[in-house]
Parts: C-alpha cells; structure tokens; sequence
C-alpha cells in the first residue's frame, strides 16, 4: 500500500527547507546558580541574532533573541532572572552576615551585661560560619556601635540606624528563604533576647524590627516570640 501523503507530509517536507537559526554571541560571563545542575557553575551570557534559512542558509534577518545565560558545565540555556539567585557561596555569607546583624540588634537592645546572653548570641554566630566568634569581640562590638552612634540602646525602642542595618542584611536575604529559615533566623534573636530573663520593650522592639525585614507578619512575629517563651 502506497502511503498517505497529507498535511502532516507537506509541513515536515516544508520544515527541512525552511526555518530560523539563532547565532549567540558571548556578551558577559561569571559565577552563577544553574538551575540544571544544582550548584555554583561558570556562565556565559549570550547575545543571538536570529536569521531565516533556507535549506540550512541562512539568507534573512528575522531579529534579536535572548539575552540568555548558558551554562558552562550543561550548556542549558536559562533567562538572566537565574543571575537574581545569589550562588551558594554567596547565599553562606549573606545568611552568616543577617545571624550576625541580629545577634548585635539583641545584644544592643538588651545590654552585654549578662554573660549568657553572650554565650547564646556567640554560640549561633560562630554556627552560621564565623567560626572565631568570641563573647568578647560581641560585647567590643556593641560597645563601638554605642561609641559611634552616641547612643545606648538598651531599653529604647530600636533606632533609625540600628534598623537601616538590619534591613541591609535581611532584605536581600529573605527572598531566597523558605518560611521555617526567616523564621529561624527571628527564634535564635529571640533565644538570645531570652537568655538572661524575659523581653525587655526594647528587644521587642528589635525582635519586630527583625521579623519585619524578613517579611514575617506582625501577628507572626508575636505568635513566635511567645513560642519562644515556653518551648517544647
């Protein structure tokens, strides 16, 4: 039986004499997250031209595509939104930096005057990645912050400036996690907050400061904190 030559036959003939073809040009390169290998891989970002062919030549225009950004390592081809995702590298460093930031928020709300206190704000400090992170260079530091600003924070309500820092070290870092690590990082400044007694106004303070940078509802934050209080 001869077959049946259609529709579906005329387009596939007309598909291998006609089509596009797109040329890219590297424009960029760097470090970046691929989402097709899951890790920190090398990039290249990639202008392209698109032309019409005929039987493989190409012979017209047909304008501009991309940019895109391909992977070095599974030469995928992703939008440059992925470039928004911070590497792993870099995603470490901002969350050791906002663990760091609170525990000095704390710290200046509350006072350095309780040793445990200290102990708990070191202990998940040197946990997030600073690993030499001492009681005593905590307890330096608050006291420099006071020095600089000319202004002790403990039980005042959190300052412009202690809440502009904490912005700049949460912000970028709350698109990029999940709801259970915003809400870790807002428990481990309440456990230092409650290490040496109940909140003070101010901790409160800085524990909502805190919350809301990191996108975290106020009733949430106030559910949390209480959580805090009496754990399991």
């Amino acid at each position: 039986m001869l077959p049946v030559r259609g529709r579906d036959g005329r387009a596939t003939r007309l598909a291998r004499v006609l089509g596009t073809r797109t040329a890219w040009t590297p424009v960029g390169d760097g470090e970046f997250f691929c989402p097709g290998c899951g890790g920190d891989r090398n990039y290249q970002r990639l202008s392209g031209r698109r032309r019409f062919t005929v039987l493989g030549v190409p012979v017209l225009p047909r304008g501009g595509a991309g940019p895109v950004v391909r992977c070095a390592a599974c030469g995928g081809h992703f939008g440059t939104e992925t470039l928004d995702h911070p590497t792993t590298t870099r995603f470490s460093a901002m969350l050791r930096d906002a663990v760091h930031t609170v525990a000095l928020a704390v710290l200046s709300a509350g006072g350095t005057g309780s040793r445990t206190a200290l102990e708990t704000a070191a202990a998940g400090v040197r946990a997030a990645g600073f690993a030499d992170c001492t009681e005593e260079q905590l307890a330096a530091l608050v006291e420099a912050l006071a020095a600089d600003t000319g202004r002790v924070y403990e039980d005042q309500p959190c300052t412009t400036g202690l809440a502009i820092e904490l912005h700049e070290a949460l912000d970028p870092l709350a698109p990029h996690l999940a709801c259970a690590g915003r809400e870790s990082i807002l428990l481990q400044g309440a456990r230092i907050a409650l290490a040496d007694g109940p909140y003070t106004p101010a901790e409160r303070d800085a524990l909502a400061t805190v919350g809301a940078a990191l996108t975290i509802c106020a009733d949430d934050v106030t559910r949390l904190l209480e959580a805090a209080r009496t754990p399991s």
